[in-house]
């Protein structure tokens, strides 16, 4: 007979270290930036206010900016297991929207963007050039993997068919115009508190775009 599986193990336990280290640094990269900006927090002082060795640091992320802008990448995972969960007969960009939308619409695990100092880190990404670069990279390993589940999805080579990056540059681009907005309006501009709200706008005004441009060509045929 085969012994039952433990249900908590040593591999379990020491990946739940390894997310408490992980998220005890992000938060500390992400307060330290928020209160003196990035040119004055150090590695160092990240990794002493998470309570780890700047060895520590270097084993879970490239830089300060990566620590600080963990909580997009994260997200960036969350959509695309989404977005692999779609229905198989749902068009691309359906796909990729619906999948964005189960994203913020999910009670259970909540978009970390929608935290209010999150928000704020996500406001300085355009004003500081090193954030702005991480934050760029990030957004771009979430994307290419979302042109694989595309892919995928389509039966075909991303590398010699252009539809799934076509479909992910328009459907995340419009994600990063919306989270643009809202990250800037703050308390300022009660039109963009609302981010799923916001979200499914600017993906109407794609979509809009679209029809429009179709009928058009159609109407020049």
């Amino acid at each position: 007979m085969t012994a039952a599986k433990p249900l908590d193990g040593p591999e379990d336990r020491r990946r739940r270290k390894a997310r408490r280290t992980r998220d005890a640094l992000a938060d500390a990269a992400c307060d330290l930036i928020l209160r003196q900006g990035t040119a004055a927090t150090t590695v160092e002082a990240i990794a002493e206010r998470a309570d780890v060795t700047r060895r520590t640091f270097s084993r879970h992320f490239a830089g300060k900016e990566d620590a600080a802008l963990d909580f997009v990448r994260r997200d960036g995972d969350r959509i695309n297991e989404l977005l692999r969960g779609r229905p198989a007969d749902e068009p691309p960009l359906l796909a990729y929207r619906r999948a964005v939308h189960a994203w913020l619409a999910d009670p259970e695990d909540p978009p970390m963007q929608l935290r209010p100092r999150l928000r704020r880190l996500l406001a300085l990404v355009d004003s500081e050039p090193a954030l702005f670069g991480a934050y760029q990279r990030i957004r771009v390993d979430a994307q290419e993997e979302s042109i694989r589940i595309i892919a995928d999805r389509l039966g075909t080579d991303s590398d010699r068919d252009v539809r799934p990056a076509a479909v992910v540059d328009a459907a995340a681009g419009v994600l990063v115009a919306a989270l643009r907005v809202w990250a800037r309006g703050g308390e300022a501009n009660p039109g963009a508190a609302d981010l799923a709200a916001l979200v499914e706008r600017a993906y109407d005004a794609l979509t809009s775009e679209i029809a429009t441009a179709t009928a058009e060509n159609t109407t020049k045929e």
